[in-house]
């Protein structure tokens, strides 16, 4: 496991079942673009706690979730968590495949997730509040 995950691996994440086996065909899909985010996606899924669509809490992280963060400083931020093809960071909708959408996929309200960013620094929020969006049956 890489370093922008290594921090969360004594934390139980849970991932519903569509969640898993999507982003595990994702992470796989990538690992020769982008190597060290397919592989930490990956071995986030690989630790997961599977559950069903019903079973899913309503305060944890989920593909199309959107979540209220604080860092440290008191900054407050809103993204939402996407696949590749949707993120747009004018538009605050984070790709699962960075280091943050890595690092919330599967936490809960009221962890605090540190990932690695780009320039090595670790960085971390607090989850205040998770929002699922609406589902297509």
């Amino acid at each position: 496991m890489h370093a922008a995950t290594q921090s969360r691996s004594r934390n139980t994440i849970l991932v519903s079942a569509a969640d898993h086996d999507r982003l595990s065909s994702l992470a796989r899909a990538f690992l020769e673009r982008v190597p060290d985010m397919a592989e930490d996606l990956l071995a986030e899924m690989d630790r997961a706690r599977v559950a069903t669509d019903a079973a899913m809490p309503a305060d944890v992280v989920r593909m199309g979730s959107t979540v209220t963060l604080h860092d440290p400083e008191g900054s407050t931020q809103k993204v939402t968590l996407v696949y590749p093809a949707e993120a747009d960071i004018a538009e605050k909708r984070i790709s699962v495949l960075t280091p943050l959408g890595t690092a919330l996929i599967g936490a809960r309200a009221g962890r605090t997730v540190s990932w690695r960013s780009r320039d090595s620094r670790v960085l971390s929020a607090t989850i205040d509040a998770v929002e699922q969006t609406r589902r297509a049956p």
